[in-house]
């Protein structure tokens, strides 16, 4: 690669006069501009060195590579004069140079809340299912199974037991998490949620039949009446009780010293937060709450099927925004009041948008003729969005092609009135997809299938009938020019790595291997940088996956390339805009240049620290030359632990390098 020409090539796209500031990190140049529109978008997506481009958060990102970035940053600011900065004062510039959105800024408040609740939510959702599968009349047979094996009773009583738990004492966790977002200490936040759940209190489920009938128990606060009512299965109220704790402990921090902050503050901050909440607060958001949960289901009722048709024409178009962060803290409210709302829509109407997105993305397999790259990239997203996780196919396949997105939101469209005639309610959180059916009441699988498969049918029909009228824009210049996915990853991969004749890479850190198209950065889940696979560790300590030498080690210490002896090209990242912290919660051991043996230290990383800064420590391994072999074998075995000598990716030479 000529940098030189590189940047150069860049810099006549964008414009510098349209460029505002410019930042790079380990992967990608990252450009805050004036108008994004005001590019030559297909002279970026044609040229022949650069990867891919995105735009997210207000920054355009145009994917290098590693070992390239940098030079090629350096090169843009010589010719273009722009302003450089660090990534952190990029994140600022670009949240100054776009407008304020407010609700866009709720919605990350809410993401954030509730997106370290989703495992706690979705297990205690499946937990639910398997509760409905053994005590549901109706599945195998016309009795239920604890019905005919009495015996297994108390089996099901414990199961619901725990599928109860998150959602009974669901206060206590979004207290925790709401809590850290806000600034304040999560262990009080906990406290304050299990302040709001105390059995004193009227059970929260129970509030509005004990209120109707005039028996709610009161406290006598200064001639104040104020109700012993608990918040059981509430969102709202949790949230405003865990902002005004945090902002009291800021507060006293700020103004109490020494021992007296350390003894005086968390005692201020509950007792203030807790009259508070009792008296106004709580009371107040309950109402706005409830209304939300009553309005949405009003909407149902009143609208039926074309409410449903209506929510699932725009389902993934909302996902792209980012607005369905928001949902979780809807859907909780929905299955808190179940006995109210009789379940949550949301569940049964996204999985409808979710399948019509795979399915359009396996047709473009199908249209891929030609095209390996774009053919190994559907395959495995279309697959991805079937069971639920829909952003590897809507970023790396339908969005690109444009056609296959907007033919699924109208199959989604479609099959979820199907949904709506048949009224079909999710009775606990699951996966939305396919396997969705086990949070659906098996009274309600007949409408469930039906509507998945007239989702699948129509969007997948429909984008192969359309796309081989528009086979020359998919398998022509423009598809194969503008594709920056990485090469297949062989089907073979459900095997053994260490089978594969080919070189060898090793885990870099101990830890549970995940699917990294699940991973929410589009340059690393779409295949973009090249074939890889993602850890969630276990330990601390980077590993040199193999013999080689060291080509790329950042300042920011939280991404390492190296070169191989045979030639390998492997990029380390810890992490996910880890970037952003500049080296804070890193070590590195080893420099650019430096020759380094398989099991050698690279550097070490604070888990701890990473994760309050609010990044997750999610690991990416990534053979960014791919393309150089005949294909590259993953280990598919997520959810396996794996230590730094277990084999995670294999590169097979070409057969004419094999021979020779």
């Amino acid at each position: 690669m000529k940098h030189n020409e590189v940047a150069q090539r860049i810099a006549t796209a964008v414009h510098p006069e349209n460029v505002v500031a410019a930042a790079h990190c380990a992967t990608r140049l990252r450009l805050v501009l004036k108008d994004v529109k005001n590019i030559d978008q297909q002279a970026l997506d044609d040229d022949p060195d650069l990867k891919g481009t995105f735009n997210a958060d207000g920054q355009y990102q145009i994917i290098v590579g590693p070992g390239d970035v940098n030079k090629v940053y350096d090169e843009f600011v010589k010719l273009t004069g722009v302003k450089s900065a660090t990534t952190d004062d990029l994140k600022k510039i670009a949240a100054q140079n776009g407008k304020p959105n407010p609700i866009m800024a709720l919605i990350k408040v809410l993401s954030d809340i509730f997106v370290p609740l989703i495992p706690a939510l979705v297990a205690g959702g499946l937990l639910m299912a398997l509760n409905n599968v053994l005590t549901a009349a109706g599945i195998f047979g016309t009795k239920s199974l604890v019905a005919m094996y009495p015996q297994i009773t108390g089996l099901a009583q414990m199961v619901n037991l725990m599928a109860a738990a998150p959602f009974a004492f669901l206060p206590i966790l979004i207290g925790i998490t709401a809590t850290r977002r806000f600034g304040g200490s999560e262990i009080l936040g906990a406290a304050a949620g299990m302040m709001l759940v105390m059995p004193d209190l009227i059970n929260g489920y129970k509030v509005a039949e004990v209120m109707a009938s005039g028996k709610m128990p009161t406290w006598d606060l200064f001639g104040l009446h104020v109700a012993q009512a608990g918040y059981q299965g509430q969102v709202l109220p949790v949230i405003g009780v865990a902002f005004i704790l945090a902002t009291l402990e800021k507060f006293f921090h700020k103004h109490l010293k020494g021992a007296v902050d350390f003894t005086f503050t968390p005692m201020l901050a509950i007792l203030i937060t807790g009259f508070v909440t009792f008296t106004i607060v709580g009371p107040v958001l309950r109402i706005v709450s409830n209304g939300l949960t009553d309005g949405l289901t009003w909407m149902v009722t009143t609208f039926g099927f074309i409410g449903y048709a209506i929510f699932g024409s725009f389902y993934s178009a909302i996902v792209i925004t980012g607005l369905h962060q928001s949902f979780p803290a809807i859907e909780t409210q929905l299955l808190a009041n179940i006995s109210k709302t009789g379940g949550d829509f949301i569940f049964p109407i996204a999985t409808c948008a979710n399948v019509a997105q795979g399915a359009a993305t396996f047709a473009m397999y199908f249209l891929g003729k030609g095209n390996e790259k774009l053919r190994a990239l559907s395959s495995s997203a279309g697959a991805s969005a079937m069971l639920g996780i829909t952003e590897p196919a809507l970023f790396g396949v339908n969005l690109k092609y444009k056609f296959p997105f907007f033919i699924a939101l109208g199959a989604s469209g479609v099959a979820s009135l199907v949904m709506g005639l048949f009224h079909v309610l999710s009775s606990s959180l699951g996966p939305a997809g396919v396997i969705g059916f086990i949070a659906i009441p098996p009274t309600k699988w007949i409408g469930f299938f039906l509507a998945i498969a007239v989702s699948f049918a129509l969007a997948f029909s429909i984008t192969l009938v359309y796309g081989r009228q528009h086979m020359a824009v998919i398998n022509g210049q423009t598809a194969s020019t503008t594709d920056a996915t990485s090469a297949p990853v062989d089907d073979a991969s459900q095997e053994s790595v260490k089978s594969q004749a080919g070189y060898l890479i090793d885990a870099p850190v101990a830890g549970e291997l995940i699917d990294i198209s699940t991973v929410k950065d589009p340059v690393f889940s779409t295949g973009m940088m090249g074939t890889g696979i993602a850890i969630e560790p276990s330990g601390n300590q980077i590993i040199a996956p193999a013999d080689g030498e060291i080509t790329v080690a950042y300042g920011t210490k939280h991404a390492y390339g190296m070169k191989t002896d045979e030639g390998v090209e492997v990029l380390i990242h810890v992490g996910i805009d880890t970037v952003n912290l500049a080296g804070k919660g890193f070590e590195s051991q080893v420099s650019q240049g430096q020759h380094v043996k398989k099991g050698d230290l690279l550097g070490t990383f604070d888990t701890k620290v990473i994760q309050a800064a609010g990044y997750p420590v999610t690991t990416m391994v990534i053979i960014t030359n791919t393309n150089e072999f005949d294909r590259v074998v993953a280990d598919q075995q997520f959810g396996r632990q794996v230590t730094t000598d277990q084999v995670i990716l294999t590169a097979i030479p070409k057969e004419a390098e094999a021979k020779s």
